[in-house]
């Protein structure tokens, strides 16, 4: 009995490996520095067909809307709230409202307070959520990176 388990155990561990894991988006990022106080760091979302993601502004009771959240540092800080281009906005009947999103791709901009010349790179995490017209993905935290260049 403890063998048939183990290996109805091994077959359904087997099989969870091999499902695959769903990431209809890619992050890439970039920074552009305006002199040696300011700068604009660029987060770009490529979103495969059919899917989108949430603008930065997304109403209470709706999806998660994207967001960032910059890393504290005495070597810069965010000037202001992000920005970004206009969003599609449509009635989505899975959340009774309408809502604001971006297909194919969106580029978001921050401005950033360069506080000391050494600072390198700023860094952070997004959250955003994805879906499709038959479903969403849980909402999804991405750490980033982003160097600041010369």
């Amino acid at each position: 009995m403890k063998k048939v388990l183990l290996v109805i155990v091994a077959l359904v561990m087997c099989a969870g490996a091999y499902a695959q894991i769903e990431t209809p988006v890619r992050w890439s990022y970039a920074a552009k520095k305006l002199n040696d106080k300011e700068a604009i760091v660029f987060l770009k979302a490529t979103i495969q067909p059919s899917w989108h993601i949430y603008s930065l502004n997304v109403k209470d009771g709706g999806p998660i809307k994207t967001s960032f959240e910059f890393t504290p540092s005495k070597l810069y800080a965010p000037v202001g709230k992000p920005s970004e281009p206009t969003p599609v906005t449509k009635y989505e009947k899975a959340f009774s409202m309408n809502v604001s999103y971006f297909e194919k791709e969106v580029v978001f901009q921050q401005k950033i307070s360069l506080k000391s010349a050494s600072a390198a790179s700023v860094t952070g995490k997004l959250t955003y959520m994805t879906c499709n017209d038959k479903k969403c993905l849980p909402p999804e935290d991405v750490d980033f990176t982003i160097p600041l260049g010369k």
